[in-house]
């Protein structure tokens, strides 16, 4: 009998370490998956905002969708101007002049590393889901400006970590956004780096 009870107090505190021992890793885990998750999606958000900047370039406007991003910066071209002399310098006695080239915006896009048909899908998605992305022109302090807005929730790239994981992380809120950009003024800030 004595062997018995030993073996279930043996079995007891096995147990009970092991609760405690998931009970500490639980959210060492989470904040570790929630950090890869949103530096993921944060990175994919850093390369759209370089694209729309790209195409803001060429068009003088925000792409409002994926689609018309793609199709612009696949056959769109940077104007480069070059300035033949010193315009700002009062001694330059010679002739000052211009000369212009169109470079593809493809060549510097793949420069990048930025895959325009991979963009808009949302990391730990499976390809299921897409980035919200918005584009306007508001007037701004009396000024007519051009606004962009790209964001994915929480939610969907988070997966199994829903609310019940706030209980380690008061700030974690799975129905919020990562973000760049405003659509109320010209912005172009990630919502990560305020942090």
């Amino acid at each position: 009998m004595r062997i018995v009870i030993n073996i279930v107090l043996l079995l007891a505190t096995v147990g009970l370490a092991y609760l405690l021992y998931s009970s500490i890793q639980e959210p060492i885990l989470f904040k570790k998956e929630r950090t890869r998750r949103e530096d993921a999606v944060t990175a994919r958000l850093v390369q759209i905002r370089t694209a729309q900047e790209a195409y803001r370039d060429i068009t003088g406007r925000y792409a409002p969708n994926f689609d018309t991003l793609k199709e612009v910066l696949s056959t769109g071209k940077f104007k480069i101007v070059s300035v033949i002399g010193d315009p700002d310098d009062p001694n330059f006695t010679g002739k000052i002049t211009y000369d212009t080239i169109f470079r593809p915006a493809l060549d510097s896009i793949k420069a990048l590393g930025i895959d325009l048909d991979g963009i808009r899908y949302i990391p730990f998605s499976d390809k299921k889901d897409m980035f919200e992305m918005q584009a306007d022109t508001l007037t701004y302090q009396g000024t007519l400006v051009q606004v962009v807005e790209c964001k994915a929730q929480r939610t969907t790239f988070m997966g199994k970590f829903d609310a019940s994981y706030a209980k380690y992380d008061k700030a974690y809120d799975p129905m919020s956004y990562l973000k760049f950009g405003n659509m109320t003024q010209p912005n172009l800030s990630g919502n990560w780096e305020s942090k």
